[in-house]
């Protein structure tokens, strides 16, 4: 990408608003974002000082669930909502498993595709591509000449929801968007999914949903019950819809919560990995 293409790009950003993959990039300690992400990210840590932990339990989960999959052979990922890179990506945790993957991103923040050189960097034996466009419309993505060139829908993919559905209220109608993106996809394939939820504290999360509204955000954390309707139609992996830290956890994640860093409060995630029969 140019300088002229940067330039367009960041005419499109839309401060008047905070965007989720900048707040998130905060969290991560990120500095790929913007006074508004930022204002809305502090904001959020007064009303549930835990989110930076949810960011992080989210982020580790979602390596051990894409390894997961590509160690039982699936080779293509399709990864909506990617965020701003963030080493390791998940192609490059994929690819250390399966060298050969093929990975596709999208994201409608269009900082995301100012920075899509360094999740375009493949093994020499895979191959990666990047998509500027919204889960709200599913066709988009899955008619668009990234995908079409990159992976081949009648063998398994691996759909990535990661962090992305808790932005979606139910009037866009989120479950009928998943099923929308699952419907093509080859039997085998598999859905990597996490949620916000206030199960854990409800009037926490009360507030800091009422506080992302008021900075011009938009979002519905949801129950287990009602994020475990994400899965219907699939078989989920062991142990089902669950704490991302109690997903297969690995020596790190089992230090977190030993030291009490993780728990359901400071998380407040609920996680599932499931396979399309």
């Amino acid at each position: 990408m140019n300088e002229s293409q940067d330039a367009e790009v960041y005419d499109r950003l839309n401060l008047d608003r905070p965007h989720g993959a900048r707040v998130y990039d905060y969290f991560l300690g990120g500095k790929d974002n913007f006074a508004i992400d930022r204002q809305a990210a502090e904001h959020l840590l007064e009303a549930f000082p835990g989110f930076r932990t949810a960011a992080r339990s989210n982020r580790m989960w979602m390596h051990r669930a894409a390894r997961y999959v590509a160690e039982r052979g699936v080779t293509q990922f399709l990864d909506v909502g990617t965020g701003i890179p963030t080493s390791p990506n998940l192609h490059e945790v994929v690819q250390q498993v399966v060298p050969e993957a093929r990975v596709v991103y999208a994201d409608n923040d269009p900082i995301v595709l100012a920075h899509s050189r360094a999740l375009l960097v493949s093994s020499p034996e895979g191959k990666t591509a990047y998509l500027e466009a919204d889960v709200t419309d599913p066709q988009s993505i899955l008619e668009s000449a990234e995908v079409k060139d990159v992976l081949d829908l009648s063998q398994p993919v691996a759909l990535s929801l990661v962090g992305v559905f808790h932005y979606l209220p139910d009037a866009l109608k989120p479950y009928d968007l998943v099923q929308q993106l699952l419907e093509p996809l080859a039997s085998g394939s598999y859905l990597i999914f996490s949620h916000c939820t206030p199960d854990f504290a409800p009037e926490l999360w009360e507030r800091a949903i009422q506080v992302y509204k008021a900075d011009g955000g938009d979002a519905q954390v949801r129950s287990k019950e009602e994020i475990a309707r994400f899965f219907d139609g699939l078989e989920l992996v062991e142990p089902g819809v669950s704490a991302p830290f109690r997903w297969h956890p690995d020596a790190e994640t089992e230090r977190l919560v030993e030291n009490g860093e993780f728990t359901d409060v400071s998380c407040s995630l609920w996680v599932g990995v499931a396979q399309k029969p």
